[in-house]
């Protein structure tokens, strides 16, 4: 796993809470104690659950026990693990949150459970523990692209996230499957020339955009693999292709309408506001979509601040878990410390 586990155990007797991070691609899990020491980590693979529905939730959920088990296996004897804050890729919609939050609390995990979209993770990660800002905005652009906000009273703006048929555009897959479109269309003639005809076949070994059409089609290659396009797609733009510069600019454009919404409809266009920036995408700081992220918001959101959240999602989970565990002083901040540090930059 790629968290650092240095630190002892919790003091005898001491409690324990327990952070799931669910994405697209690996599940982390993470239990720490309630003064802040890393206790066990464990990884395990992406989370993808079938909509969750209330009989079919528990069934979505089983699919983290093997993690989870892992990680509590390496609790010290006595420890009680009071609290699991799970925060969940595809748990989008706030009646799929109750029905896993349902299934973790039956998971007898600990003593109480929460479940929130992942989204939340990077928000919490981004907040400083002492609660001097409570209000922000998170933007995540990893394998999909969703956001969230919250004001200072609490109140909540957040996207369904559910594609395209919720009005989404982006992230690491749709970028994927834009750049196989036009590299499609430049070969066979019905698009413009782009360096991506070249780029993305050369990606994995193959002759030309035939042979990978012909591969992703048959299963030769796993589709899971289009996720490797990306980071071609940003090589290609930087080297001033015109096709691959403008899903660049469009990404970087819905990743600021992202924001500038969830900051307009909760009254924080005027105040100033942190945005953290998550998710592969984002957190990579391609020059081109990074620059252009922070020109948009500069114009459309003068009073926001951008922060590229470069900590592991798992820590926003935990801070969460250890909010309603009631952690002893400290706790948050030696955890941060255990994990890597910094909030972002």
């Amino acid at each position: 796993m790629g968290l650092s586990a240095r630190g002892g155990a919790a003091v005898e007797g001491g409690g324990a809470v327990l952070a799931v991070d669910a994405g697209n691609s690996k599940t982390d899990v993470l239990l720490a104690g309630v003064d802040g020491e890393i206790l066990g980590t464990a990884r395990g693979p992406g989370f993808r659950p079938a909509p969750a529905r209330p009989d079919a939730a528990g069934e979505a959920v089983a699919e983290l026990a093997g993690p989870v088990r892992a990680a509590l296996a390496a609790a010290p004897p006595g420890v009680d693990v009071v609290h699991v804050a799970a925060c969940l890729a595809n748990a989008d919609l706030p009646r799929e949150e109750r029905a896993l939050g349902a299934a973790v609390a039956a998971a007898g995990w600990a003593r109480t459970a929460e479940v929130v979209n992942d989204t939340f993770a990077v928000l919490r990660a981004g907040l400083p523990d002492d609660g001097s800002v409570r209000h922000g905005v998170a933007v995540v652009c990893g394998a999909g692209i969703n956001c969230v906000g919250r004001a200072p009273d609490g109140r909540v703006h957040r996207f369904p996230a559910l594609g395209r048929l919720s009005g989404d555009w982006g992230g690491g897959a749709g970028l994927a499957e834009a750049a196989l479109w036009h590299a499609a269309r430049a070969v066979d003639g019905r698009g413009a020339p782009t360096g991506l005809a070249q780029a993305l076949p050369a990606h994995f070994g193959l002759a030309g955009m035939p042979e990978l059409i012909e591969a992703l089609h048959l299963g030769e290659l796993p589709a899971e693999r289009r996720y490797e396009l990306t980071p071609v797609l940003f090589a290609v733009a930087a080297e001033g292709d015109a096709v691959a510069g403008r899903l660049v600019e469009r990404q970087a454009e819905e990743i600021v309408a992202m924001a500038r919404v969830a900051l307009d409809r909760l009254g924080l266009l005027g105040t100033p506001t942190p945005v953290f920036l998550g998710g592969g995408v984002a957190a990579a700081r391609h020059p081109a979509l990074h620059e252009r992220v922070l020109r948009g918001l500069a114009q459309a959101a003068p009073r926001a601040e951008a922060t590229v959240v470069e900590v592991p999602p798992v820590l926003g989970a935990a801070l969460l878990a250890l909010d309603a565990a009631d952690a002893r002083p400290g706790a948050h901040a030696l955890l941060r410390r255990r994990l890597g540090g910094a909030r972002g930059r």
